[in-house]
């Protein structure tokens, strides 16, 4: 049934190594369950209720990109965009959560209507394809920069970012760390990082995830030897699961379907929805392009075959979350995980789906793995997305220039829509200056594209 269903022998794999995967995208991405909440509930939102909308949303989401594309992708609430909903719409703007939530809704139809009118295919298939495989490098740094920070290997300081000392320790986030919290911690971290490695080199089965618990297992070890004692203020906890709440599910009703229309027709709400459209359409299509790259799953064109189905579950996934009370879905860049481990079909994609699942049930135990055991696992996928840099011609400069421009801005900006747009402005613009758009062949909607980036700097 599974071969019939998700073509696994077509696709070169079986359901033994895509269950694996499924299960190193969902180890890889479950923070989200515990930082979601946290950050939506800045706004008043209630955070229990705002955990089981997360799981519930990144299950819906990801079953439905089994459903509809048979890929290997997991989709949950967006980071960035849960910032954004948070600390500018609400706290910034001074909206409402549900005003907030509605601008999601609204988001999440015209994001259905765009994926079934071709517009959103069209624009993945009208990037060139040196930009596509710069688009998957880009984002491997962005996710190793994202695993260095959670590890707190890479802190800000003096010189914007610096290193954590281990000698003269650091503020963190304005409050001083000691060696028995972030201290041991990024020791940890780094000691995850080479030993992720000696498995990938090993070519373990299961490197990733293998990497991911034994360094939670590790920092367990040194929470009973008193060489790591958890610092809540720094947001250090207790790395063993706390079951003294018991296995329930907390309750929706608190932000279940609170939508609220009465401000829809104002400029504010057209500009929020705007904004959470570009991010989550530029965020989707970014991952996209650089998962599936590096999983060779584009054609020879360097088309993505069913995207339009991957960009409908992405766009249902967003309409379904908001009525849950979540912020934006999207397709997580945390998939690369899964696709370096093999997952190649929508059985992955199932498998992350029920353990979100799961995670209702258990989330005790998914929660309490800290992100120094998981930023090994980001920082080894970032070197496999890095790799792709051989797939770009720079004997060309007019196409490697706009490429490293691409690259260089997704970690610094911290955006990987940022990344794109200053990738897609760059190629067009030194092409069109230099007369070599005949040459490169530059579609329409490459123009159109550069056209709308330029006036979202301009005007937003």
């Amino acid at each position: 049934m599974l071969e019939k269903f998700f073509k696994l022998s077509e696709n070169g794999t079986d359901a033994k190594t895509e269950i694996l995967a499924g299960i190193t995208t969902f180890m890889t991405m479950a923070y989200i369950l515990a930082v979601n909440p946290s950050i939506l509930s800045a706004t008043g939102m209630d955070q229990g209720a705002v955990f089981t909308a997360t799981a519930l949303a990144s299950l819906i989401g990801t079953l439905l990109m089994a459903v509809f594309a048979n890929y290997p992708f997991a989709l949950a609430p967006g980071m960035g965009l849960n910032a954004y909903f948070a600390y500018t719409v609400v706290l910034g703007m001074g909206y409402s959560w549900e005003f907030a939530l509605t601008a999601v809704f609204v988001e999440g139809i015209v994001f259905i209507v765009l994926s079934l009118t071709n517009v959103r295919e069209a624009i993945f298939n009208a990037i060139p394809q040196n930009l596509k495989a710069a688009v998957s490098v880009g984002i491997g740094l962005f996710i190793a920069f994202i695993g260095l920070q959670n590890a707190k290997i890479v802190i800000g300081g003096s010189t914007l970012l610096q290193l954590f000392s281990l000698e003269n320790y650091n503020l963190v986030n304005g409050v001083e760390a000691t060696f028995n919290d972030v201290g041991i911690t990024v020791l940890l971290a780094i000691i995850g990082i080479l030993i992720t490695g000696i498995l990938v080199i090993k070519d373990i089965k299961g490197n990733i995830l293998w990497g991911i618990l034994i360094t939670w297992v590790l920092g367990i070890i040194c929470q009973f030897a008193g060489l790591y004692v958890p610092n809540p203020e720094l947001g250090f906890y207790n790395l063993l699961p706390d079951f003294s709440s018991g296995l329930s599910v907390p309750s929706l009703a608190p932000i279940f379907a609170k939508l609220e229309f009465g401000g829809i027709l104002s400029l504010d709400f057209v500009v929020v929805v705007f904004a959470f459209l570009f991010v989550d359409m530029f965020d989707t299509i970014g991952t996209l392009i650089g998962v599936s790259s590096k999983a060779n799953m584009l054609d020879k064109d360097g088309k993505l075959p069913r995207i339009k189905g991957a960009l409908l579950a992405d766009a249902v996934a967003t309409t379904a979350g908001a009525v849950l009370g979540t912020s934006t879905t999207t397709t997580f860049v945390e998939s690369a995980s899964g696709v370096s481990e093999g997952g190649r079909t929508g059985l992955t994609a199932v498998t992350t789906a029920i353990l979100f699942g799961l995670a209702l049930f258990l989330s005790p135990i998914f929660l309490a793995i800290p992100s120094f055991a998981t930023a090994p696992a980001l920082v080894v996928v970032g070197f496999y997305m890095l790799t792709n840099v051989v797939n770009i011609n720079f004997n060309d400069i007019a196409e490697a220039l706009p490429c490293y421009i691409c690259i260089v801005a997704m970690p610094f900006f911290y955006s990987i829509s940022e990344g794109i747009s200053m990738g897609v402005i760059s190629y067009v613009v030194l092409n069109v200056v230099t007369g070599k758009v005949k040459e490169k062949k530059i579609s329409i909607l490459m123009y159109v594209l550069a056209v709308l980036f330029v006036l979202k700097y301009i005007f937003l």
